[in-house]
């Protein structure tokens, strides 16, 4: 796909931005709301075609799992945004929602660690994502 005449004139680069990826970042956003933890997306484009994102997220608890699955689902419904598959309800310990393009994982912390989707997945570009208000917790900033 060849650039538009007033962009390269310009000198300008616009990255041309793919829905995937806005419906990655906004589940990630979605899952910050809900206190979702260890927030990564995974960019797969050039390694599968079975998706174009990761999202892998961690809930430190069954019902945190449960709690992140239905608000991310029920939010992207309202934006007509609909899960072809969701695997992971009856134990919750690993809830995976597919849209196909964007496979989200919700993880709890032993499984996360033990199925190390990051170390499989190495060569992928990662983005890991904070809430805002995280950068500016003492926690964060450690001396």
């Amino acid at each position: 796909m060849s650039r538009p005449e007033h962009e390269a004139a310009s000198g300008v680069q616009a990255r041309e931005v793919a829905m995937s990826e806005l419906l990655a970042r906004r589940v990630a956003e979605l899952s910050l709301e809900k206190k979702g933890e260890e927030v990564k997306i995974l960019d797969v484009r050039g390694l599968t075609s079975v998706t174009d994102y990761f999202v892998i997220i961690t809930a430190d608890s069954e019902r945190k799992a449960k709690a992140l699955a239905d608000f991310i689902v029920d939010e992207l419904k309202e934006e007509d945004e609909r899960p072809m598959h969701i695997e992971g309800l009856d134990s919750l310990h690993w809830v995976l929602l597919d849209y196909i393009d964007v496979v989200v994982h919700i993880f709890q912390p032993d499984e996360r660690r033990f199925y190390d989707l990051e170390s499989l997945w190495s060569d992928a570009p990662v983005t890991v994502v904070t809430a805002p208000e995280a950068a500016e917790t003492p926690e964060s900033s450690e001396s």
